[in-house]
């Protein structure tokens, strides 16, 4: 869990992670959206896949990242427990 909140604690984690909710995206077309160098881009991605938030599938030369639906779904569940009134 703990991995999971460091990665959701950067701002541009977050940003990726918005931006992958409207599909599928390659290293390249993320870091086109932002002002930091590729390298930047692939270390926050690594974080992302670390904490599961993240998926990647290589079709060709590319590789693809996507959104770990299970993952989210997981997050939103633990969330919710605080949220019940008994």
């Amino acid at each position: 869990m703990n991995i999971l909140f460091k990665a959701l604690n950067d701002p541009t984690r977050r940003a990726i992670l918005e931006m992958l909710r409207q599909g599928d995206m390659t290293a390249g077309e993320i870091a086109d959206r932002f002002n930091m160098t590729k390298p930047s881009i692939s270390h926050h991605l690594t974080l992302l896949k670390q904490a599961d938030l993240v998926v990647d599938l290589r079709k060709g030369q590319f590789i693809y990242y996507s959104l770990n639906a299970s993952v989210l779904d997981e997050i939103v569940t633990w969330f919710m427990q605080f949220s019940k009134s008994k």
